[in-house]
């Protein structure tokens, strides 16, 4: 596909936009200091730092044939999207105070605003007035710009330089610099670099028809019937946000003494905070399973192209029936382990696979429809964000806390975006409609369930 072509899966993003299930991507970044340079000139910085980003600078055109193309808009002005904001013009915030709680406050409000979608589709800003001096980024990407990936690269972008040089494989050569010459030469190797190229075709054709039969096949079949799920809800353009900061020494501990993966544990931790949110929500009844979309990169698969999206996705059952916190972990464990050997491309999760194989103009015309099928298949999003291991800053603050922050499906109440940064992994819980008021206990829960794993360690 062109640089400049919108994927079908980038315009079924843009399709389902609209004020009460906005598609953007977000991230709360909170940098300690305690002489803050200013909002107004970190804002500068960071408009600066956009403009030297291409993909920052694009607009979409849409087409009569229903598909959409990238622009560079010949008029852009990063300062145009990068605001500040003085969380003392809130109400002062006293030292000692619970840090996050009125960034989060600000930051859900901000965040629950929708990308003006005639516009590049990005926005940022500064927060200032955080105890101690410090202040925080707010960002916000539409998720037909990119995905997860996709998006910490760009966000990167905005931070203070921490490139390194990378290694780059040379071209074979022969000794005298030339490209090595193949060992045939004459018609011969013509037609049969003629012959396997069609093969490869007709192989690959047959291969992709196929392999999206069996998706399709496997979306029908997990699609669940009634009863609805506990975390519907009615869309709303009200969002909640709760940041939550684990120790990842905590978590290695548990994956060392019980087995599964880092990320096993935290789903689990995950599955075992919604359960206590439930019961708490259904008066201690306990909540049937749920299924959450996990989505997987295959960026390094498709040839890591700096935006769009490349993803697939496993639909993971999450045990929240289940009362011990060992038997929540190694089902997760199982069930994740299934999916890896499976592949991305195969099962109801690779849904986002056989998305990219739609044309555009079916997009604009069934996406919002089937979008509001989503909770038949799955419950809640927990997507992982990966972030370099190495420190990061802006304007030499160092980032001390990274949360991201997932968009929610129609009719769905909660997301999770989690991401792993200097020993701490930082989850960013998303919630809308009913379950707006109900984000610190699940912020609670969070912590609760993962200290009940903690406590399970030799």
């Amino acid at each position: 596909m062109p640089a400049d072509r919108l994927s079908a899966l980038d315009i079924a993003f843009l399709c389902i936009d609209d004020p009460s299930t906005p598609m953007h991507m977000g991230a709360v970044g909170v940098f300690a200091t305690r002489r803050c340079p200013g909002g107004e000139r970190i804002a500068s910085l960071v408009a600066e730092r956009a403009r030297a980003l291409p993909r920052l600078r694009l607009r979409v055109r849409t087409e009569l044939t229903g598909g959409a193309h990238w622009y560079s808009d010949p008029d852009f002005d990063p300062a145009c999207h990068v605001g500040t904001h003085d969380l003392g013009a809130d109400g002062a915030v006293p030292d000692g105070a619970l840090r996050a709680d009125p960034l989060t406050q600000h930051a859900a409000r901000w965040l629950s605003t929708p990308l003006d979608t005639r516009a590049p589709l990005w926005n940022a800003q500064v927060v200032t007035g955080l105890p101690e001096g410090g202040f925080a980024l707010l960002v916000k990407l539409h998720h037909a710009l990119c995905d997860g990936a996709g998006a910490a690269e760009l966000a990167l972008g905005l931070l203070d330089d921490t490139t390194a040089p990378r290694a780059v494989a040379p071209p074979a050569c022969s000794r005298d610099g030339a490209a090595e010459p193949g060992a045939d030469s004459g018609v011969a190797p013509l037609l049969r670099t003629w012959w396997d190229g069609t093969r490869s075709t007709v192989e690959r054709v047959v291969g992709t028809a196929a392999e999206s039969a069996h998706i399709a096949g496997s979306l029908l079949r997990a699609v669940r019937p009634y009863p609805l799920s506990p975390t519907l809800t009615t869309d709303s353009a009200r969002r909640g946000l709760g940041l939550v900061r684990l120790d990842l020494d905590d978590v290695r501990r548990v994956r060392k003494a019980h087995g599964g993966t880092t990320n096993d544990v935290v789903l689990a931790v995950l599955a075992g905070a919604l359960r206590e949110w439930l019961r708490h929500r259904n008066r201690g009844a306990d909540p049937r399973e749920l299924r959450a979309l996990v989505p997987v990169s295959t960026r390094r698969r498709r040839g890591a192209e700096a935006g769009g999206n490349a993803l697939s996705a496993y639909l993971c059952e999450l045990p929240v029936g289940t009362e011990d916190p060992l038997e929540r972990l190694h089902a997760v464990s199982r069930d994740m382990d299934g999916h890896k050997r499976a592949g991305t491309r195969r099962g109801a999760g690779a849904l986002p696979v056989l998305a990219e194989r739609i044309p555009g103009a079916v997009h604009r015309l069934a996406t919002r429809t089937v979008a509001h099928t989503a909770p038949a298949l799955f419950d809640t999003v927990v997507t992982a964000v990966p972030l370099p291991g190495v420190p990061l800053s802006l304007a030499g603050a160092p980032l001390r806390e990274a949360y991201p922050v997932v968009p929610l499906a129609p009719h769905q109440s909660v997301g999770f975006a989690v991401s792993t940064y200097r020993g701490g992994v930082h989850v960013g819980l998303h919630l809308g409609g009913d379950a707006v008021d109900d984000a610190g206990a699940l912020v609670d829960a969070v912590t609760k369930s993962m200290a009940a794993l903690r406590q399970l360690c030799p």
